[in-house]
């Protein structure tokens, strides 16, 4: 559970973001005890608002690596403190940076972030849970099209699944480990942002669209609960339909 004090946020103190987020890529490598974050960023200046340095925000992240377009940044540049990662300028006008950090889901007990539930690992990223699984201006101002590359045992985790649609999968290395590839190709704020790793049961049905076009349709719930998913399929559909 959350222990912190809440802290008011007034519109008359905002500012737009220094720097911009276009794409998001992210690989989550799920283990025994912990969970290793690769993400790489696409960051640019933006254009309407003062120049400053990058500041990313991050809570209860190890931070293993840190490269600024595939070189290692001197840790003279930046500094991580206070739940914040602040990369000095001088920076390129747009550039990738790379973050490898390492965290605990089994000892979340925030439930926000990146978290264990029974059997599984979900996701909570609304309002700001997302600062707890990798280093982000975690703002909803900031808006990204994501790629997530989720990676657990396989006979443990048989659902990977994120936001978007699956575009690959495949067996790691390590023959008892697989990943599934999820892109979204509609920038979204991090607080949108989806994760689950965990032994589910599917419910599958497809739906027409107006134009003719079949869409694939899933429903994943805890094992056993399989029968009480027809209203929530019917409703969707129904949702879908008045959609268009």
């Amino acid at each position: 559970m959350r222990t912190d004090t809440p802290v008011t946020l007034y519109l008359k103190d905002y500012a737009p973001p220094a720097w911009l987020i276009d794409t998001v890529d992210l690989h989550v490598a799920i283990f025994e005890g912990h969970a290793e974050v690769r993400t790489r960023l696409a960051c640019r200046r933006n254009p309407q608002a003062l120049a400053g340095p990058l500041v990313l925000n991050g809570e209860a992240l190890e931070l293993v690596s840190l490269t600024l377009d595939g070189a290692a940044l001197d840790p003279t540049r930046y500094a991580c403190a206070d739940g914040l990662l602040t990369i000095a300028a001088p920076l390129p006008e747009s550039f990738q940076l790379e973050t490898v950090v390492r965290i605990h889901p089994d000892q979340n007990t925030q439930l926000s972030g990146l978290y264990k539930s029974k059997d599984g690992y979900f996701t909570q990223c609304e309002a700001e849970g997302f600062r707890r699984i990798t280093f982000f201006p975690d703002r909803p101002d900031v808006m990204a099209v994501f790629t997530c590359t989720v990676e657990a045992d396989r006979a443990r985790f048989p659902q990977l699944l994120s936001n978007g649609n699956p575009v690959a999968a495949g067996a790691c290395d390590d023959a008892t480990r697989h990943w599934v590839r999820w892109e979204d190709p509609f920038p979204k704020p991090v607080y949108l942002f989806a994760l689950v790793a965990a032994k589910l049961d599917v419910l599958e049905d497809t739906f027409t669209t107006a134009s003719g076009r079949p869409v694939k349709l899933e429903i994943y719930v805890e094992p056993g609960k399989l029968d009480q998913c027809g209203h929530a399929m019917a409703a969707l559909k129904k949702a879908m339909r008045w959609d268009e």
